[in-house]
């Protein structure tokens, strides 16, 4: 059974970091990519990053370019997603995926809280 657990999440002030952690287990992940999603209140879920667990090619959404850093340890079998310069707007519930390259993520952490204050 895949298992997708997020850590890292917390409270900082605008212009911190926090780094997120994704622990993957279950099965392999070679042909698989994983992102990280989020959402916020009242608002739906969006892309934020992924990586392809293969190959490392990594995708980014335009808010976050910059700002945030996708990256992996195969041995460890952990997704990271480094997030800088933050800004109460990256306020939002982000969520571990994964799924095969070029198909819908259909494994799904359980989501951690990080909150920007300003």
């Amino acid at each position: 059974q895949v298992q997708l657990v997020e850590s890292g999440g917390g409270l900082v002030q605008a212009g911190g970091s926090l780094r997120l952690s994704c622990a993957a287990s279950g099965r392999t992940f070679s042909g698989y990519a994983l992102g990280w999603f989020r959402q916020a209140p009242g608002k739906e879920r969006e892309f934020v990053a992924s990586i392809k667990w293969s190959r490392g090619e990594t995708y980014y959404a335009d808010s976050v370019k910059g700002r945030f850093a996708i990256s992996k340890d195969n041995a460890k079998n952990t997704v990271y997603l480094q997030m800088n310069s933050l800004k109460p707007e990256d306020t939002a519930v982000y969520y571990c995926a994964g799924g095969l390259v070029g198909y819908e993520y259909y494994y799904w952490g359980q989501g951690t809280q990080v909150t920007v204050s300003s």
